[in-house]
């Protein structure tokens, strides 16, 4: 209960500054914290030590793309701005069977539908770090509170970056995991291919707890079914490093933080090798493809678009007009361009002996709001583009990935350092993380003493 009136606390005096969050669920987040409590006193006085595990009784949010049971989820949108769900998302319930407690619905990009939470329907997200930037997107509200110290973790989506992006842009951790490791169900989709849910956290161990409690095989206790999950040691791990496209368009402070993040992993036993990524190129286009028709058609299924076209913001009403313009031949392309690639990825790291590929989280640093364009080495790159070029790989591969902090710049700005690896492997990313964060000598957060109304 502490806690909790704690976290709320803390979001009436800093959150007007950053907005965060669309809703803050304070009576039934209160009423949560008491069932916590009542039921560890419960326990211990028929002296039973087990509790519902280390989620128990902790503060965290959701992404406000996820149902919740008679709290409103509106999708960042007008559409569903009173929209009420009947029933909690499979990862809800997870999270409550696993105790904890539900402070509120975190802002994003409209529909998840955009890389910075510009929301035209509920204000911009602001970044902790400088209040002129953005998070990142689209699930910026959820990185920033972490930021602000406005809850403990958080749960969001990824299509082509959405939890990475703005763990990087934030100075947090995010994990998107692989195909099949957490339920989408219950979660308002964008591409159901290439949608993830997963895990925001401060740190990779707490990033840990929360994926394992979501992950699809946990009893309703919030334990896992076939023992607990962990993060693998790995003494010396293989690490791959793209000779095309990943390196290729970089922020000198960028390209000098990933060189840094190289030699702090080479110290710890880590070894590299470039490597060649067969159909590499092809992803961003494939990936649009796919993204555009998919998010089209479940809107126009759900009844919205283009009926209700003046209630989009503009970004978002472009490109479901796009998505009307995919052919059916170049949907199918692109599926079958995922497929190639899916295929040779795997290849790549089993003919390599690899256990994952190391490069950046995002080429740029948090660009200010507003932002269209990013110069860099004296050329201009369009914002968005930049933000999900290092990122949609994993998302059409299919495999985990994770952002983590790896330094600051000049400027203060957070910049992230990020591990892809195979289908299924997030017990091996996680372990490479949580080694790399723990010798990396970086702890840091932005002051939140300027964010105070006072």
């Amino acid at each position: 209960m502490e806690l909790t009136r704690l976290v709320l606390d803390r979001i009436r005096r800093i959150d007007p500054r950053i907005n965060a969050f669309i809703t803050v669920c304070e009576d039934a987040a209160l009423q949560q914290a008491a069932s916590a409590e009542f039921e560890l006193c419960l326990r211990a006085r028929r002296k039973s030590r087990r509790d519902r595990g280390p989620l128990h009784g902790i503060p965290i949010s959701l992404k406000d793309n996820i149902h919740t049971k008679g709290i409103r989820t509106t999708g960042g949108s007008k559409i569903l701005e009173r929209f009420v769900p009947l029933q909690d998302a499979a990862v809800v319930t997870s999270l409550k069977n696993a105790g904890a407690v539900i402070v509120g619905k975190t802002n994003m990009h409209e529909f998840a539908y955009g890389v910075t939470t510009e929301n035209p329907h509920f204000g911009p997200t602001r970044n902790p770090w400088d209040r002129e930037r953005t998070p990142g997107g689209s699930s910026g509200g959820s990185a920033a509170a972490l930021a602000a110290g406005l809850c403990y973790g958080s749960i969001g989506t990824d299509t082509g970056g959405s939890l990475r992006i703005p763990a990087s842009l934030c100075g947090v951790v995010g994990l998107k995991p692989g195909l099949g490791r957490v339920s989408a169900d219950g979660v308002i989709p964008l591409s159901p291919t290439l949608d993830f849910v997963g895990p925001l956290a401060r740190t990779v161990e707490d990033a840990v707890l929360l994926f394992a409690s979501i992950l699809i095989g946990v009893k309703k206790d919030g334990h896992l079914a076939r023992g607990q999950f962990s993060p693998a040691r790995r003494r010396h791990p293989r690490l791959g490093i793209p000779k095309e496209f990943f390196l290729d368009v970089l922020d000198a402070e960028v390209e000098a933080a990933f060189q840094n993040a190289l030699n702090v992993l080479r110290k710890r036993g880590a070894q590299f090798k470039e490597i060649s990524l067969p159909h590499l190129l092809e992803t961003e286009e494939a990936g649009n493809q796919i993204a555009w028709a998919e998010a089209t058609q479940y809107h126009q299924e759900a009844g919205w678009f283009p009926g209700h076209a003046r209630d989009y913001g503009e970004d978002v009403r472009v490109r479901l007009e796009m998505g009307m313009k995919v052919t059916a031949v170049s949907y199918l392309r692109a599926m079958e361009v995922r497929e190639k690639f899916l295929a040779s990825f795997h290849e790549a790291l089993a003919d390599n002996d690899l256990d994952a590929l190391v490069v950046p989280t995002t080429p740029i640093s948090a660009p200010r709001i507003g932002e269209d364009s990013v110069l860099i080495k004296g050329s201009l790159h369009p914002t968005r583009a930049l933000l999900l070029r290092l990122n949609r790989p994993a998302n059409l591969a299919g495999v985990p990935a994770i952002s983590v902090p790896c330094g600051l710049t000049k400027n203060g700005l957070p910049l992230g350092l990020q591990f892809i690896g195979a289908r299924a492997d997030e017990s091996l990313l996680l372990g490479i993380a949580r080694d790399f964060e723990q010798h990396c000598a970086l702890s840091y957060h932005p002051d939140t003493n300027s964010l105070n109304e006072a």
